[in-house]
């Protein structure tokens, strides 16, 4: 079955779409809001021959249901008053600054479309979602969302247990449970951030991600370690998968996914040429980092009891600016801001050193998903492989016998994104900036 076209009712309260079958036979299926403004199922037409007549057939469904709305509308399982999520819970003084910004910038109106229309599906286990994502939690939160829509649009199964994991998913090719972390901002006595850790000088960043980096993965994931989800009824005998982002400064994902690779896999990577310029890429094994008074073990897969962790999730793109992008693909935000990205791309000459450079227009039905940009990194030592197929377009790595890591992925991949915001009254530059892998 296939999509061809979609329809929306003037006063947005119903919405259809022109299908065909496997049997070349044109349909449609309409959809209105219940009672928690979620879009579900009222009626459909019968199949007919053409589009035209699909069209037709739908228009005439349309005026029969019409005067019947309010009642077909009601599913029978709503939770009631549908919530308001970007109207304030508390004093302005303890709302987070980035849902501010979402809140109240007319350069994030897609964003904020896009998330009110998803967080109608998105079930609040906890019951404090809200009141998080305004907040403190405003990362966390945002990060579960993200996985939500990624997980949902790859066509699985989703359910939220309680207790943890966050998500028990299902598909055809199996099934898996996550749990979601972040890094987040180091904080001082006085409760305020502490100064950033990354060097002005360029020679020095090869430290910096080797070790700094690493250290500050090191904290969440083995914190998530040490819970033993795997022992969770929700979460035995199946592959468990740790979904990890980095926020613990503005633009800090630009170096954070390769460093998430050498934490994990224990080794650092230098690519070389050979008397003919071919490429190779020289592992070296890393057993431990340090910064300053502080050091840790390296190999995350490697620690007693992570055999139970099937994989590591990442995407260094998931942030508001993707939830901005995604929101214009879809049709949501003011016609009077404008989305440019740039960045980089792998290049997928298997002789390429360096990405290829890319800037574009975020337009109306931009080709970009929420997978894109997610890496999935596998346990070699895993006691519950992660099927691929169940993430089939994220990018897979795996750790080699020689040291080496062999990804796989298909399409474009990004490497680096950043996102710039016009408007008629100026210009303001969203603060999502990332590199998650060498090509």
């Amino acid at each position: 079955m296939q999509e061809l076209a979609w329809f929306e009712v003037a006063d947005g309260k119903t919405i259809a779409t022109i299908i065909v079958d496997t049997d070349d036979e044109y349909g449609a299926m309409i959809l209105a809001r219940d009672l928690d403004e979620r879009f579900r199922w009222i009626g459909a037409t019968n199949f007919v021959k053409t589009p035209e007549g699909a069209l037709a057939a739908l228009h005439q469904r349309l005026v029969e249901i019409g005067p019947d709305l309010d009642r077909l509308r009601v599913q029978g399982d709503e939770t009631g008053k549908p919530i308001d999520f970007f109207a304030p819970l508390t004093s302005k003084e303890k709302l987070s600054s980035d849902f501010l910004q979402m809140a109240s910038s007319e350069g994030f109106s897609a964003a904020r479309g896009i998330i009110s229309a998803m967080m109608r599906w998105n079930e609040d286990v906890d019951g404090n979602f809200v009141e998080q994502f305004q907040t403190t939690g405003f990362d966390a939160r945002l990060w579960e969302l993200y996985l939500f829509a990624a997980l949902t649009e790859a066509g699985l199964f989703i359910e939220r247990p309680s207790p943890a994991p966050d998500f028990l998913v299902r598909g055809p090719n199996g099934e898996f449970a996550l749990e979601a972390t972040t890094i987040n901002p180091s904080v001082g006595p006085d409760g305020k951030p502490t100064a950033s850790q990354r060097p002005s000088n360029e020679s020095d960043i090869a430290s910096y991600v080797q070790h700094y980096l690493p250290i500050r993965y090191a904290g969440p994931l083995t914190a998530k370690l040490r819970k033993e989800y795997w022992t969770k009824p929700a979460a035995a005998d199946k592959p468990l998968v740790f979904a990890i982002q980095d926020f613990h400064e503005t633009m800090s994902m630009t170096y954070s996914g390769t460093a998430l690779a050498i934490y994990l896999y224990g080794f650092t990577h230098e690519a070389q040429r050979d008397s003919t310029g071919a490429l190779t890429v020289v592992p070296r094994q890393i057993t431990e980092h340090t910064w300053g008074q502080k050091t840790i073990p390296s190999g995350f897969f490697s620690f007693p009891g992570a055999e139970n962790i099937s994989a590591v999730i990442f995407n260094s793109s998931a942030t508001i600016s993707k939830f901005n992008r995604m929101g214009v693909g879809a049709g949501f935000g003011s016609d009077d801001t404008v989305l440019i990205r740039q960045g980089f791309f792998a290049d997928p000459d298997p002789d390429a050193s360096e990405p290829v450079p890319y800037v574009h227009f975020v337009v109306r039905d931009d080709p970009e998903t929420w997978i894109e940009g997610m890496d999935v990194y596998h346990n070699p030592q895993a006691k519950h492989p992660l099927e691929p197929g169940l993430l089939p377009d994220a990018a897979h790595h795996r750790l080699m016998e020689d040291g080496r890591i062999e990804t796989q992925f298909r399409g474009w991949k990004p490497l680096q994104s950043r996102t710039l915001i016009l408007t008629l009254r100026g210009s303001e530059r969203a603060d999502t900036a990332a590199t998650n892998e060498a090509p």
